[in-house]
């Protein structure tokens, strides 16, 4: 079985038409629009990710006895393909780094404020601390990203390679509905404390 991340969100109360007795769902129109407009760039990724991850067991060619991801060592360059950047715009991209034994795939994520890159780090950083729960998450980011992942061709051995690229693609459309939420909850709370900070004065 594939380890995923339980990524739940919490439901915001539906708006209710007094005129015509109707409850809008204002959010889903929202969501609805953010997943159209996402759709091509993760298809893009899945894409990417499945043509990549075609891994095999290879032993080292400098050390022997060992067999260690040759994307992470990077001691032969000839076991190397070349690096993939999707990219959605200048905030949102994915760089795919394959190689014959594994494939390193690491995101940045849309960060609009300071809000969001706040609780876009505190986030990383405690999914981050708990990487043998997720089994392919790395402890630490590639440089200039925000989060990312080592697949090895024992994960493709062990676990199948199309849930792998959903828990990735899945993964990628949460976290964005993920830190929105939190933004959402802090920004109430922020006004709650505001306002009775001031019924003081």
């Amino acid at each position: 079985n594939c380890h995923t991340a339980d990524l739940t969100l919490t439901t915001r109360q539906p708006a209710i038409d007094k005129s015509g007795g109707v409850v809008v769902f204002s959010h889903l129109k929202t969501l609805t629009k953010m997943s159209a407009t996402l759709k091509p760039y993760l298809t893009a990724v899945r894409h990417t990710l499945t043509a990549a991850m075609c891994l095999d067991n290879f032993s080292s060619q400098v050390v022997e006895r060992h067999n260690k991801p040759e994307v992470e060592v990077r001691t032969s360059k000839e076991l190397l393909l070349n690096p993939v950047v999707i990219s959605r715009n200048e905030k949102e991209k994915v760089l795919i780094e394959s190689s014959v034994n594994s494939i390193r795939i690491s995101i940045s994520v849309k960060q609009a404020d300071e809000i969001e890159k706040i609780l876009c780090k505190k986030f990383m950083r405690f999914m981050m601390m708990r990487a043998e729960n997720f089994i392919v998450l790395r402890r630490k980011p590639i440089e200039g990203y925000d989060i990312s992942f080592l697949i090895t061709n024992f994960h493709t051995e062990q676990m199948y390679k199309h849930k792998l690229v959903d828990f990735v693609i899945h993964f990628m459309e949460e976290i964005d509905k993920e830190i929105s939420e939190m933004k959402l909850a802090v920004n109430a709370r922020a006004r709650i404390v505001s306002e009775e900070f001031l019924k003081r004065f």
